[in-house]
């Protein structure tokens, strides 16, 4: 009892902790690259959480940056519409009780928590004031949202950005997590365009990891969070090379999935452009066999089940049809050797066999019409959605240890 007593107390003193707190990541856009140099000015982005929570803390980060970073004022609220808050919801966001942080070169920092009540798919607003130049900043370079940019001073706090101009990566912003009120669990998906949600209707939340976990609530599973861990571009085996992007999967997995607290599952949907390098990059080294592919995928598997994580395999969608990434005979060889393994192999926990479900029955190589996006190698809403639909959710049920392989 005095125990409790004092965890109370100090919460009520400090303001950053709870009497029972159960923080989770609710959403991310894990940073790649950086872009061009921005000016002084006010920065707005629109996050949903996948779980409910009774405060919620974010994370920015300079990771890729190249000196120290000032964020004038960081703000929260509840999304209205456009570059518009909610009136009477602004919270002041503080990271270590002060309004200003300065991140150092490499630094990702969580902020103090809020006390907010959020639910799943709430539209959540965040905005912060960058009061100098930056030279390179941190992205993650696929939102599938519109961010909001108002030059000249501090509005980070007001209702309306009025002339703001709109991007559509993710700037400095990487991170949510909730207070939930319940032990949480956490699947987490690692991939690259696909799940990045390239093809998807911007600003309407539809890549697959946004209808799955839209999916896993209305099947009242409250307690799983669902957290998008994609990046367009990205390599199981190497890092990122014009047209490649971010750090590999291999070296990413720790950062991105295995450190999550509460993480319990991984979607792995990764290896197309390991395969596609082949035919892009010229140079032998940049290339990745099948059995490469393979193996990269074996080495994940064995490091999230050292950390008590299952993992979940994906099939690589068909390809046929594509520019870009390119379309070739020997590609199409790899794909089904990687996909043959991912389904037979058995060293996945399970497998969702998104080929099979969005494969053109008159044309296996190809998507379906119906779920193209016009490209021939990203879904559309409904292709989203079918991969979404084809996740078995009676698996995530389940609560029992991970069976070593």
């Amino acid at each position: 009892m005095l125990r409790s007593l004092v965890h109370v107390c100090l919460f009520v003193a400090c303001g950053c902790a709870m009497a029972t707190d159960h923080w989770v990541d609710a959403w991310a856009a894990v940073p790649d690259s950086t872009d061009e140099p921005l000016p002084a000015q006010t920065v707005r982005q629109v996050i949903r959480p996948s779980i409910d929570g009774r405060a919620v803390q974010i994370q920015l980060s300079n990771l890729y940056g190249d000196a120290p970073l000032l964020v004038g004022s960081v703000h929260l609220a509840r999304h209205a519409e456009g570059a518009a808050i909610a009136g009477g919801s602004d919270h002041r966001v503080t990271f270590g009780g002060k309004p200003a942080i300065t991140l150092a070169k490499g630094e990702a920092r969580w902020s103090d928590p809020v006390r907010m009540k959020v639910s799943p798919g709430d539209a959540l607003a965040v905005s912060f004031y960058l009061p100098e130049p930056i030279h390179a900043p941190t992205i993650h370079g696929v939102a599938m949202a519109t961010g909001y940019a108002l030059p000249g001073k501090d509005a980070a706090a007001a209702i309306r950005l009025d002339g703001a101009k709109t991007f559509d990566t993710r700037l400095l912003l990487t991170g949510l997590r909730v207070d939930a009120p319940r032990p949480e669990r956490v699947l987490v998906v690692l991939g690259d365009s696909i799940t990045d949600g390239v093809g998807s209707t911007p600003d309407r939340n539809l890549r697959w990891p946004d209808q799955l976990a839209s999916r896993v609530q209305a099947a009242g599973q409250a307690d799983i969070a669902v957290v998008a861990a994609g990046i367009a571009g990205n390599r199981i085996l190497r890092p990122g090379r014009d047209p490649f992007v971010g750090p590999s999967a291999l070296a990413r997995l720790d950062r991105d999935v295995l450190d999550r607290p509460g993480v319990r599952w991984m979607v792995l949907l990764e290896g197309i452009n390991d395969i596609a390098a082949s035919d892009i990059v010229k140079q032998p080294d940049e290339a990745a066999s099948a059995d490469e592919i393979i193996h990269g995928m074996q080495t994940l598997i064995t490091r999230a089940h050292a950390r008590q994580v299952k993992v979940i395999g994906a099939t690589l969608l068909p390809l046929g049809g594509a520019t870009f990434p390119p379309y070739s005979e020997a590609g199409e060889a790899k794909r089904q050797a990687v996909n043959q393994w991912i389904r037979t192999a058995g060293g996945f926990d399970s497998v969702v066999d998104f080929d099979a479900v969005l494969r053109d029955p008159a044309q296996p190589n190809r998507l379906r019409p119906a779920y193209d996006s016009g490209d021939h190698c990203h879904p559309n809403d409904a292709g989203y959605k079918a991969m979404a639909d084809a996740v078995d959710l009676q698996g995530l049920r389940e609560r029992v240890n991970v069976t070593m392989r």
